[in-house]
């Protein structure tokens, strides 16, 4: 009886830790920036989010959902990402994909600043958010 109570025990672990990443990679939590980029009255709105979760280690840099389902785009299209993560320094840029714009930052977890620089125009406010990457 006791070998059968600590297969069980063992049983129980194993499926727990097989389980528990696929959890927590499944939680995203999507955060508005806060500074979006902006730029001239004839600019249009945008509001880029950063959607953490996902992947342990990594940011998404998109639209929001409700963009997405409407078609539009929520972020800029002629832009560059950079990150900086102030937990271990590290430090990346990439542009943002130009069908639907859209980055995946490697950033690793810790706290990290995103900042979204607009690369067709000097009248856009680069935007800026926080994240805590698991």
């Amino acid at each position: 009886m006791d070998f059968v109570r600590r297969s069980v025990a063992c049983a129980a672990i194993v499926a727990g830790s097989v389980l528990a990443p696929a959890a927590v990679a499944s939680a995203a939590v999507t955060v508005p920036f806060q500074i979006n980029p902006y730029g001239s009255f004839d600019f249009p709105s945008v509001h880029c989010v950063a959607v953490v979760g996902e992947q342990p280690g990594t940011v998404t840099i998109t639209g929001p959902e409700e963009r997405k389902r409407e078609g539009r785009s929520g972020c800029l299209q002629l832009s560059e990402v950079h990150w900086l993560n102030l937990s271990s320094a590290a430090t990346g840029s990439t542009p943002m994909s130009s069908e639907y714009p859209e980055a995946v930052l490697p950033t690793g977890a810790g706290q990290v600043v995103v900042v979204v620089v607009h690369t067709g125009s000097s009248f856009v406010t680069p935007g800026v958010a926080t994240v805590y990457v698991p």
